[in-house]
């Protein structure tokens, strides 16, 4: 008995032992850990929503709302608490083809206790839903996004999807901005899951809410170009038109468009998903005999010809045993450059490269260089503009390249064998035309800050030089010459200076170029005789297994929006 009860008293002690140390390091040891998982019982965290940022566009010198956030409401049921068949009956009813979910999903798993069933249900609608009052569906209030100007600019602006995510356009690609950053509220409850109110038990983060992103968009710029666009494609039976309008002088875009348009807040029953590609941006092409605006401008600013240097025109060049002809039959014989870039020949951009490797009957690696010197380089071909949004990089093949043949190079001088996107042309057509200064474009001019201040940024500085003042001046007055002398009888007014080029594009088929599918281009600039131009316009028509061509379909479309510019800023004609 004694051994016994000694026996019995040690296993006391050690197991009194064993309780003061575990005691020890619950409450020393092990004290921050045990307090958080007691808070896990009767504290609940809640995510703070921010408000995501609204987007304007420009109204003259004015921001204007373009894409504001509107009140709606998610319906949320617990499959435990919600009779199946009355809820399903009373939200169908209501929320009609906001639904999100199967019923027979909702309803699967009673163990889940949260599931989404609608989405963005109007104030009428989620009224109705609460007169029925259904046991286990409850309402939460969100935001989605309302586009005060209905379909235009959507493949600018882009759309946010049922997870409040911004997808393509302005709405994609500045999605951080946007978007703003949540909060986290933690309440104290009781053991009735009651939220208590107790002083510093509730922690709170607040929200930041997403930025006010104000464009260089102007609303009445778009508005004009996607009417003439249309006017356009209408004209012609063409199936889709892009385009842009930018300021020269400091790269902002004042318009930036491409047809067939969407309804951004119906995005999810659009079928094809191409409408949703900002072409002007995204879309690199082979954009023609524009590209005989940077041969030219390289030349002159190389010192190696002027408006008036000749060449003879044979109607076409033999490269690499390849015959490289002129779309234009006429002219053979000797003509200068300035006739041959009226008159788009060919062979007259091919005469550029050759007179840049300083051999009149040959195109050589010294004339190769110079050329991708300054299309890379300088004119930012193949790579990216840096403007805020998703845009492709384009491409082009350098001199050294194993399929850098000087066939290639020279169908580069008029915009074949070259990927570009409409954006990389119209940045680098504006240095050739504003001085020689390269500006990154910008669709971004500022915000509006929390108290609706209108914050404007600062005017960019330009990036680099692509050619001199006297080179530009000298490409200002080709560019004029080429539209002057080809067809303007009467149709520029006296007292402004207006300047252009055409392309039109061959397509690929069955890896080969044709002619029985083409695209249409025209890129001009427009002002004041005696000042820099004031804006840049750039206009693309196109269609599968149409022939679109520059001077018959994209002209009258530069036209158009030349005239409205003019009257738009009210350019005085110069002398007056």
């Amino acid at each position: 008995m004694k051994n016994r009860a000694k026996t019995l008293g040690i296993i006391l002690m050690s197991a009194v032992t064993l309780i003061l140390i575990r005691l020890f390091f619950i409450q020393i040891i092990e004290h921050d850990s045990w307090v958080a998982r007691a808070e896990q019982e009767h504290i609940v965290q809640n995510t703070i929503k921010a408000k995501r940022g609204e987007i304007y566009m420009m109204d003259g010198e004015d921001p204007v709302i373009a894409v504001m956030n509107e009140k709606v409401w998610s319906v949320i049921i617990d499959p435990m608490l919600a009779d199946a068949e009355k809820t399903q009956t009373e939200v169908t009813k209501a929320a009609g083809s906001h639904l999100v979910a199967d019923w027979k999903d909702a309803f699967a798993d009673k163990t889940r206790r949260y599931y989404v069933v609608a989405r963005n249900l109007k104030k009428n609608e989620a009224d109705q839903i609460r007169e029925a009052n259904l046991t286990g569906v409850y309402l939460h209030r969100d935001n989605a996004r309302a586009y005060a100007e209905g379909q235009l600019a959507s493949s600018l602006l882009g759309f946010v999807n049922a997870d409040g995510v911004g997808q393509y356009g302005v709405e994609g690609a500045l999605d951080d901005d946007l978007s703003g950053e949540d909060g986290i509220l933690k309440t104290v409850t009781d053991v009735n899951n009651v939220a208590l109110s107790i002083g510093d038990d509730n922690v709170r983060i607040p929200a930041k809410d997403g930025k006010n992103v104000v464009l260089s968009i102007d609303r009445n710029i778009q508005h004009a170009m996607e009417r003439v666009l249309q006017a356009g494609m209408d004209r012609s039976k063409a199936e889709h038109a892009a385009g842009l309008v930018m300021n020269p002088q400091n790269g902002e875009v004042w318009a930036l468009a491409n047809l067939p348009t969407y309804d951004a807040t119906k995005y999810a029953e659009i079928e094809d998903a191409s409408v949703f590609v900002n072409i002007p941006l995204e879309s690199a092409y082979e954009p023609g005999s524009m590209c005989k605006t940077f041969s030219f401008a390289a030349a002159v600013d190389q010192g190696k010809m002027s408006p008036q240097t000749t060449y003879y025109n044979a109607g076409f060049l033999t490269v690499d045993n390849w015959k490289i002809e002129n779309a234009y039959k006429g002219l053979i014989g000797t003509v200068n450059m300035q006739t041959g870039l009226d008159y788009s020949l060919n062979t007259s951009s091919m005469t550029a490269l050759k007179l840049l490797g300083d051999d009149i009957d040959h195109i050589n690696q010294k004339g190769k260089d110079i050329l991708y010197d300054y299309y890379y380089n300088k004119f930012g071909f193949g790579q990216y503009t840096g403007i805020e949004l998703f845009e492709a990089k384009g491409n082009i093949t350098e001199p050294d390249a194993e399929d850098a043949y000087n066939s290639r190079y020279a169908n580069m001088t008029f915009g074949q064998g070259i990927d570009l996107t409409m954006m990389q042309v119209a940045a680098a057509f504006s240095s050739v035309i504003n001085g020689g200064n390269f500006y990154r474009p910008t669709v971004v001019a500022g915000e509006v800050s929390p108290s609706g201040e209108f914050i404007y940024y600062d005017s960019p500085e330009p990036i680099r030089e692509t050619v001199s003042a006297d080179t530009s001046a000298i490409m200002r007055g080709m560019l004029y010459g080429t539209r002057a002398n080809r067809r303007m009888t009467g149709v520029d007014k006296p007292g402004y200076y207006i300047g252009g080029k055409t392309g039109t594009s061959q397509t690929i088929i069955d890896g080969a170029y044709s002619f029985a599918e083409t695209i249409g281009n025209y890129i001009g600039f427009g002002g004041s005789e005696g000042e820099l131009p004031e804006y840049v316009i750039m206009v693309k028509i196109w269609g599968e297994g149409l022939k679109m061509g520059g001077e018959v379909d994209a002209l009258p479309m530069f036209d158009d929006m030349n005239a409205y510019m003019l009257d738009y800023l009210k350019i005085k004609p110069g002398g007056s």
